[in-house]
Parts: structure tokens; C-alpha cells; sequence
């Protein structure tokens, strides 16, 4: 069966080892929670010089990132530092972040409550959502927010770019030949 989308996308989920970049990507895509894990193919390759342009590469033309880090990892939350960065150095200056704390039904495990969370997120001016791919928290909403703020921004792009057509201030006639003996340069 064909899906017919009104606008795609790309979108980078980011964020330490086993924070959950799989099982949201599943929970949403799919609609199902898978209990085992199984490392997903992949390397952190943004530190080492020889794979910059791999990096480079993966970043291109990204619109929006799900920046994750696990609420019961106080590690996965203090490297979102070093996330940020790398979403600075790589991304397009513009794109589009949310910040989601994977685990939120892991009470008893919690090593970084939500305000810090929610401080973080307000100080990169980012939403924030605190999810569960396990009991499906909060996963819809993250990825739609991402959405309707890229939606928002091309729209927003899209109008500026209308405005300055309208007003012509840009415009120049290539075909207009301007004949004015004595005014201008000539080569001799």
C-alpha cells in the first residue's frame, strides 16, 4: 500500500548508546515496543578527523532533530553537551530540535529529574517532552511537534522569500539595454 505524505522530512534522532533512538523511531513509526535489544549498526564517528565527511554527510539537509538522552542515566543527559555541539558544528544553524528524556516510567531508576531537562531544552530553545517508547508516553507528541515546527519554518521562509518578490526591490532586468551616451565604464 502507497502512503501519500503532504511533506517529507529529514530528521536526525540523536544521543548516547542505549537511550532508546531505535525503539522511538519503532514506537512511532511502526507502533510497536520491542523488549529485546539489539545494538543498532552504527559508531559515534563525529570526534575522529576521518570521518568527517561521513558526519558531514549525515547531517546535510537535516530539518529537524529528536536530540534523547535516558532519564535514568545521568551520563546520557551530561553528554548532551557534547550533542549540542556537534549539532552546531555539523547542522544547518536553523534546523529544528526537541529534546526527549526516554524512560520516564523507570521512576525508580530516575537519575535526572525532568527540570534539568526542561532547563536545558529552554536555554537551546527547544521543546521538551519526557517519553516512554515502553508505555507509548509522549512519542506522538514529541515527533509532532518536530513536525509543525519545521512546517512552521519553511513557512515562515516561504513568506519572507514571497514579500521580497512582490516588492521587486531585487529585481534586475537582464534584457534592458541601457543606451546612455557619456554615463558608464568602456574598455578601450
Amino acid at each position: 500500500m502507497a502512503l501519500d505524505f503532504a511533506a517529507t522530512y529529514k530528521v536526525l534522532v540523536l544521543g548516547d548508546s542505549n537511550v532508546g533512538k531505535t525503539c522511538i523511531v519503532h514506537r512511532y513509526c511502526d507502533e510497536r515496543y520491542y523488549d529485546t535489544y539489539i545494538s543498532t549498526i552504527g559508531k559515534d564517528t563525529a570526534g575522529q578527523e576521518r570521518f568527517r565527511t561521513l558526519t558531514t554527510a549525515y547531517y546535510r539537509g537535516a530539518m529537524g532533530i529528536l536530540l534523547m538522552y535516558d532519564v535514568t542515566s545521568l551520563d546520557s543527559f551530561n553528554h548532551l553537551s557534547y550533542w549540542l555541539r556537534n549539532i552546531q558544528e555539523n547542522a544547518s544553524p536553523d534546523v529544528v530540535k526537541v529534546l526527549a528524556g526516554n524512560k520516564c516510567d523507570a521512576a525508580y531508576q530516575r537519575a535526572v529529574e525532568a527540570e534539568r531537562g526542561e532547563k536545558i531544552a529552554e536555554s537551546f530553545d527547544m521543546p521538551f517532552f519526557e517519553v516512554s517508547c515502553k508505555q507509548n508516553i509522549n512519542i506522538e507528541e514529541a515527533f509532532l511537534t518536530l513536525a509543525r515546527r519545521i512546517r512552521e519554518q519553511r513557512n515562515r521562509r516561504a513568506s519572507l522569500f514571497d514579500s521580497a518578490e512582490r516588492a521587486g526591490a531585487d529585481k534586475v532586468d537582464l534584457t534592458k539595454e541601457e543606451d546612455q551616451p557619456g554615463e558608464g565604464w568602456r574598455c578601450a
